[in-house]
């Protein structure tokens, strides 16, 4: 079992009877998603909200049921993967693509657990392009602006066109290597005319799972838990 399984079946454990769970995107939550069909076969009541196209599609096929964002007021519990955390429980998300859904999923949930490998880990954040979705109109222009400010955007491209997102819009990811300041980076991005959202996930998650060669490992933050991360 590879540290991805590991880690992404543990999390399925902490999903309670008759609740509202939001599931994330990607290779990571992808095994969350299968043990919890599993778990919803064997009479496990749930409503799960979808991060992206691609989830929807794998719990349809799953049988797990699936209720709209806007049928909901809070969500209990959301797992979700990231592309980067540090040991302070930041992190960078948006590899995929899914950040816009993922971050208002996140916003409305009342717990929040990362599942990721060992590699995810990291002293500090932006090794991981961080991703920026912007609306298609003027993109080049919002591409000037973060060239401008030294933060070596690159427009994503998937086979010969820019990558469009589930809402339609394109991803710039800046190629940083080192984020010295998010939450510096955070209050610019968010001020910026024509970014829709970024992949900075900053001072929301308590908990996050990791796998590690043949066990997972759960950390809170709540608990002073310290992140073991390369450098």
């Amino acid at each position: 079992m590879n540290e991805k399984q590991l880690a992404g079946e543990k999390a399925a454990e902490f999903i309670e009877n008759k609740t509202v769970v939001g599931l994330g995107t990607g290779s990571t939550v992808y095994f969350t998603i299968k043990k919890l069909s599993e778990r919803v076969s064997e009479g496990l009541e749930i409503k799960a909200v979808s991060t992206s196209t691609s989830t929807t599609q794998l719990a349809n096929s799953l049988g797990i049921p699936l209720i709209s964002m806007n049928e909901v007021e809070r969500i209990d519990l959301t797992i979700d993967g990231a592309d980067e955390i540090d040991a302070h429980f930041n992190g960078i998300k948006g590899g995929g693509g899914a950040l816009l859904f993922e971050k208002i999923v996140a916003n409305a949930s009342d717990q929040i657990i990362w599942v990721v490998d060992s590699s995810k880990m990291v002293q500090q954040l932006g090794g991981f392009p961080l991703p920026i979705e912007v609306v298609p109109f003027g993109y080049q222009h919002v591409l000037a602006w973060l060239r401008k400010e030294g933060l070596n955007p690159i427009l994503r491209i998937k086979g010969n066109k820019p990558f469009m997102t589930d809402s339609h819009h394109f991803i710039i990811d800046l190629h940083m290597k080192r984020i010295e300041k998010p939450n510096q980076l955070e209050n610019f991005l968010n001020g910026m005319t024509g970014i829709v959202e970024h992949g900075l996930f900053l001072n929301m998650v308590d908990t996050v799972i990791i796998g590690n060669e043949d066990s997972a490992e759960v950390l809170n933050l709540s608990e002073g838990n310290k992140l073991d991360c390369r450098q």
